[in-house]
């Protein structure tokens, strides 16, 4: 396959991430940062009382790529779990070092030309893995163990 990796959607996406306002007093709050390229992404969240995302806030200084993700994972975190985040952040982190299937989020192929550039994956994982650790902080806090 000979895809281009920045493609309009790619870069659609990267234009249009949703919830780019930090949260006020978040019960969790994570930032990665790529030691690769320097992106960076914050990520926010507040669980609700059934200890689902129940709000989420996003600062990201990210290359298209790390933009592009970070919108995909916001238009679809809302309702999840935090072990539901972590599965995902793993399921990311696995596809692309090829030890795994096509990550189960809505869009995620969009991907697929990254693959076999691995200097990007850092980026494509920041806000994954951002927000599965902002949501275990606030599941911690949640519960009082903080």
């Amino acid at each position: 396959m000979n895809a281009p990796l920045y493609n309009a959607e790619i870069l659609r996406l990267a234009a249009t991430i949703p919830y780019q306002e930090r949260l006020v007093d978040p019960m969790g709050t994570s930032e990665k940062r790529s030691p690769i390229c320097g992106s960076r992404v914050t990520v926010d969240v507040d669980l609700d009382p059934s200890g689902r995302v129940g709000a989420i806030g996003m600062l990201v200084r990210a290359c298209a790529l790390g933009q592009a993700s970070s919108s995909l994972l916001s238009a679809d975190v809302i309702g999840k779990t935090p072990e539901e985040l972590a599965a995902a952040r793993d399921a990311v982190t696995a596809w692309l070092a090829g030890a795994g299937p096509l990550p189960d989020w809505p869009g995620f192929d969009l991907f697929t030309p990254a693959l076999s550039h691995s200097a990007r994956h850092a980026s494509i994982r920041l806000a994954f893995e951002a927000a599965a650790e902002a949501a275990a902080l606030a599941a911690t806090a949640k519960d009082g163990t903080a």
